[in-house]
């Protein structure tokens, strides 16, 4: 198919291993041709999410293949462009996406080498500094990573027996998070929900002072200093990374000495914000 690129926004499919998400759903799709834009949609893009083709088909967009869907003006995507989709790059393109460029040089080079373009979406930021485009992935990971830690320290799924909220006669889990941000305070809230001991670190003082009004169950909100980080990482049950560097890497908070002071089967739950993270790199550690 012949395709114009005039006025176009692409949503292809996304290829990288275990996304399951999708560029746009039909309805944000539906409202793009109402302001004159034409869309189009790879066949199959919402497969994964639940979404059928005919449900982008019935809200105005045009089914296409993946070359024609990488033609329009604006791709917007889910994830950064993988190795077999560079050669749709370009340098009249504008990508729209979540791209980590901290933790894929490889990406930023082929981005460069092909004078795009592209806008991260973890980058956008308003006048306060808050980033609204990585905040609901960041509230998801977080409420996720507690959830995930509460299950992986069950006896069934190869922990130690502890239930995170304990009972009566039996104390509660023990939870670290380091950074709280919009990740690291929502893995606090939902394991302080789950009645767990929950210690909460973060490096700003004015950040912290504005979570104690929400906060709630047994949850303590610490500075983080490495001092700090040394005499409770090794006191948790669950210990949960959400440290955010905008753009960048963190720096090594907790490394494999400290680790190996953690009890045996302690979970430790890392979200690899931009691609960068507080802990030296593990094959046990589980991401989000």
């Amino acid at each position: 198919m012949a395709m114009s690129s005039t006025a176009s926004v692409g949503i292809p499919r996304e290829v990288k291993r275990d996304e399951r998400r999708g560029g746009l759903p039909p309805a944000a799709a539906g409202e793009l041709p109402r302001h004159g834009l034409k869309v189009w949609v790879e066949r199959g893009a919402g497969k994964e999410a639940g979404l059928a083709d005919e449900e982008f088909a019935a809200a105005g967009a045009v089914l296409v293949d993946a070359a024609a869907a990488w033609s329009a003006n604006v791709v917007v995507k889910v994830k950064e462009p993988q190795p077999e989709e560079y050669r749709f790059l370009r340098e009249d393109l504008v990508l729209f996406t979540y791209l980590h460029l901290a933790g894929y040089p490889a990406v930023a080079q082929a981005l460069m080498a092909a004078k795009v373009t592209a806008i991260a979406y973890e980058t956008v930021q308003m006048g306060d500094g808050s980033l609204p485009l990585l905040s609901p992935m960041s509230e998801i990971a977080g409420r996720l990573a507690a959830q995930v830690g509460a299950s992986l320290l069950e006896k069934p799924h190869g922990g130690p027996g502890i239930l995170i909220g304990g009972c009566t006669g039996v104390q509660p889990a023990r939870v670290v998070v380091l950074g709280a941000g919009t990740v690291g305070w929502s893995a606090a809230r939902i394991a302080a929900g789950m009645d767990a001991e929950v210690f909460l670190l973060d490096r700003s003082s004015a950040r912290l002072r504005q979570l104690e009004a929400e906060r709630r169950g047994r949850m303590v909100s610490l500075m983080s200093s490495q001092t700090t980080i040394e005499r409770l990482a090794p006191t948790a049950d669950l210990l949960i990374g959400a440290v955010l560097t905008p753009g960048g890497r963190a720096p090594t908070l907790v490394d494999e000495q400290l680790v190996q002071r953690m009890n045996p089967g302690s979970v430790i739950v890392e979200i690899p914000l931009c691609l960068a993270t507080p802990f030296f790199q593990q094959p046990q550690a589980v991401f989000v």
